[in-house]
């Protein structure tokens, strides 16, 4: 009875250790597409977030994406969630993050650590508000007067080493990058050029306007000084942010290198780990043709 009732406490023993493994934390995505605009095809602000979650959906990674669409603002306790916010919609005053309190609402989010992405025209706001906050947050924008809005052909011969650019090889595509964005100090956080290249004289055909030119950045362009239409951003107090000019096509999202950059971004800012290979996703012709805004 005795070695029976060893056996008997040994056994209840090992039998209530039972090893526990952490599932992995749930990562908040929180997507933000503008209201139409434009013709067919471009500045598909609602397709383009769709598609964007559609992705990080598909990429078994632990995350949880959440999309407001048409200028649509989120609730308090979506972006107090949110690892990451991004918005892809048109900027200057009309940027829909300027609406109401919207921009003191962010600040909150900002300020707690959470990550931005601004797509196209979502990078540019005016000088007097919404550029000083995205300079702190994002580490650079588009600036009128300053910045241009060609369309080109950007041949991105090389990526730096970063997280964002994992999986990343070199392309081009024609698109309309902005360039010459008025950027942040070394004294605001760690800005790493995603992607630059020497922009063709051609970019230069217009007059000056507060989108068209001006004589510094002819002066740069004339000496074929490389000019930056995407970074990286890290805070001094942790957040990041990642600005991204091109998007101004639907159809640039079917490129693998262009959409592996943005998912990798969304990720990095978020503070999640990004795949050695980045964030894998597949984009048919079919995929394209969805969610398309009515013009």
């Amino acid at each position: 009875m005795k070695i029976r009732s060893l056996f008997a406490v040994l056994f209840a023993s090992v039998s209530t250790v039972v090893p526990t493994f952490a599932a992995p934390a749930t990562t908040h995505i929180l997507l933000l597409a503008g209201q139409p605009s434009h013709g067919p095809g471009e500045h598909e602000h609602n397709a383009g977030v769709l598609l964007l979650k559609k992705c990080l959906d598909a990429s078994g990674l632990p995350l949880t994406t959440t999309v407001h669409l048409g200028a649509e603002w989120p609730s308090p306790q979506e972006l107090a969630q949110a690892d990451t916010i991004l918005f892809y919609a048109d900027g200057g005053g009309g940027h829909f993050m300027l609406a109401a309190d919207h921009l003191a609402q962010i600040s909150k989010e900002m300020h707690r650590g959470a990550g931005l992405v601004c797509l196209h025209y979502a990078v540019e706001f005016p000088v007097d508000k919404g550029g000083p906050q995205a300079l702190d947050w994002m580490g650079g924008f588009f600036e009128a007067d300053w910045s241009v809005n060609p369309h080109w052909l950007a041949d991105f011969k090389e990526l730096p080493s970063h997280p964002v650019s994992r999986g990343v090889k070199p392309f081009a595509t024609n698109d309309e990058w902005y360039f010459h964005m008025r950027f942040a100090g070394a004294d605001k956080g760690q800005l790493t050029h995603m992607l630059a290249t020497v922009p063709p004289e051609s970019t230069m055909a217009r007059k000056d306007g507060p989108h068209e030119g001006n004589p510094t950045v002819r002066a740069e362009v004339a000496e074929h000084k490389p000019q930056t239409t995407a970074w990286a951003f890290e805070r001094k107090d942790g957040g990041r942010g990642f600005g991204f000019t091109g998007g101004h096509f639907h159809k640039g999202w079917a490129n693998d290198d262009q959409r592996k950059l943005v998912l990798n971004a969304i990720l990095w800012t978020a503070k999640t780990e990004v795949p050695a290979n980045g964030v894998a996703s597949q984009v048919t012709a079919e995929d394209l043709k969805l969610n398309l805004d009515h013009k």
